[in-house]
């Protein structure tokens, strides 16, 4: 009855604190950004405009090598991500195995905050997790990409669109929405790793956690909203 209480008292209140602000924040704004793309232009909103018109230009050419080879190329920006993670992944796990050390690393660093075996690995964990996170996010966006690729490869030739009554619009809806999603899937994983920094700073401290979960958050929200580069795609 008491494994609860056992559990909060794992970690001081103000980690618990930091903890509910990292995870509100990142969840919060998700679903801030999915919701503010409806009436105010982002990043990835933008962009998808320009992902279907480009599917809609494929229906028009005879011959696709383009369109596969700008997929690819697409497609290895998940990949070298994933392929990273892994190797951070396996570095973290490393830690855990010789917490002892870490710890005693770690509290060399000036102004971090000085912290059981314990809390230690809780911070590892946090990353961990994160970490894990991206990985399935940027496999799955890899995955995405090679059914776009499919779509494409399937789409029927140029002059069928007429002959057979097929609507382009049609496709350019299904093909851009496609490549989109793989898109807003890879940008999940790529706000991990953005995230992942603000974890970092909880090795500092908890208030510090707070401020770099918030300051992040921030980064964010600048570049997919209010960015030189939104700019140029709405112009």
């Amino acid at each position: 009855m008491n494994t609860p209480l056992k559990v909060l008292e794992l970690l001081p209140w103000v980690d618990w604190l930091a903890l509910a602000v990292f995870f509100g924040a990142w969840a919060g704004y998700a679903w801030f950004a999915r919701d503010r793309a409806l009436t105010r232009p982002s990043i990835l909103a933008s962009t998808n405009r320009v992902r279907r018109q480009w599917m809609l230009q494929t229906t028009y050419r005879p011959v696709r090598v383009l369109d596969g080879t700008v997929i690819q190329n697409l497609s290895t920006s998940p990949s070298f991500f994933a392929s990273t993670t892994v190797l951070i992944i396996g570095g973290l796990l490393a830690v855990l195995g010789t917490s002892d050390k870490a710890t005693e690393l770690v509290r060399e660093i000036p102004f971090a905050a000085a912290n059981s075996v314990l809390i230690f690995d809780l911070k590892v964990i946090l990353l961990l997790a994160v970490f894990v996170y991206a990985f399935f996010r940027f496999t799955w966006s890899m995955r995405q990409y090679t059914f776009g690729a499919l779509l494409v490869a399937a789409a029927p030739e140029a002059g069928q669109f007429e002959e057979q009554g097929l609507s382009r619009e049609a496709f350019a809806n299904k093909a851009g929405r496609m490549v989109g999603l793989a898109a807003e899937t890879f940008n999940d994983g790529l706000r991990a790793y953005y995230m992942s920094f603000a974890a970092v700073s909880w090795f500092f401290s908890p208030v510090v956690f707070m401020f770099g979960t918030v300051g992040v958050v921030y980064i964010l929200y600048t570049r997919e909203f209010r960015s030189e580069v939104l700019d140029i795609l709405n112009s």
